[in-house]
């Protein structure tokens, strides 16, 4: 299935823009995460257009993304996630490219919920500047943090009609770092978004009659896992959501 066909089917949305969500930004909020086959987007996507707009940026339905993580000497945020620390950060920039916009982004895991917090940036640069670094740290974090793996992706997202709740769909998903690329081929990677869990939303639902159960999966740290010499990093737990993944993408998860 090309993209051409998913713009199609995108095209029978009824479209909102940039400024019209403002109420979903949903910087402090719960997130659940699924995964599927890229094939299985097309009927999924049928099934959303009644109760969901979809986010449309200089006229197309699908944004691309640029990202810049930044680490610790000791993987810190990557280490965290692998513990299952409760709370844990992460620390981004990231280019929306449609819209050319940047910012420098931290998200914090507490108590099971995501806060996000950022300031513009004129660029993704490969060294913070001072004011980028008081930015971070009043966030809570401290040590000197350098750039750890670069990620690029493809997005569609869903604004579900009560402004209650955003669904992003990524695929196309890319890593780099040093000499190495890496493609997640023929995944899609889903975000369900609400101020609080609502099990009873349309997705949610969709996902729960498909047979396809929410997996905490995290692009930062499959990348790491993909690009990074294995030797330095622990990974234990990370082990079968490769294995899902690999199965996903010869679609017989």
């Amino acid at each position: 299935m090309s993209v051409s066909v998913i713009k199609n089917i995108l095209s029978s949305f009824e479209p909102i823009g940039l400024k019209d969500i403002n109420d979903v930004k949903l910087m402090d909020r719960v997130d659940t995460k699924f995964s599927f086959n890229f094939e299985d987007l097309e009927s999924f996507l049928s099934s959303l257009k009644e109760d969901y707009q979809v986010l449309v940026i200089d006229e197309s339905p699908i944004s691309k993304y640029n990202s810049l993580y930044y680490d610790d000497k000791v993987l810190t945020a990557f280490n965290d996630h692998q513990r299952k620390k409760p709370n844990r950060f992460k620390v981004r920039f990231r280019k929306y490219v449609y819209s050319n916009i940047q910012f420098l982004e931290v998200k914090h895991k507490v108590n099971g919920r995501t806060v996000k917090t950022r300031i513009p940036s004129d660029s993704i640069p490969s060294e913070m500047n001072e004011v980028q670094e008081a930015f971070v740290h009043e966030t809570g974090i401290h040590g000197q943090l350098k750039p750890s793996l670069r990620n690029k992706f493809k997005r569609i997202t869903l604004i579900q009609k009560n402004k209650s709740e955003r669904v992003t769909l990524d695929f196309d998903i890319r890593f780099e770092w040093k000499d190495k690329e890496i493609e997640l081929s023929d995944i899609v990677i889903a975000e369900l978004k609400q101020s609080k869990a609502d099990r009873n939303s349309t997705f949610y639902k969709l996902m729960k009659k498909n047979i396809i159960r929410p997996m905490k999966l995290s692009k930062y740290c499959i990348g790491m896992i993909l690009t990074h010499d294995k030797e330095n990093l622990k990974y234990n737990r990370f082990k079968k959501k490769l294995l899902f993944i690999k199965k996903i993408q010869k679609n017989v998860a």
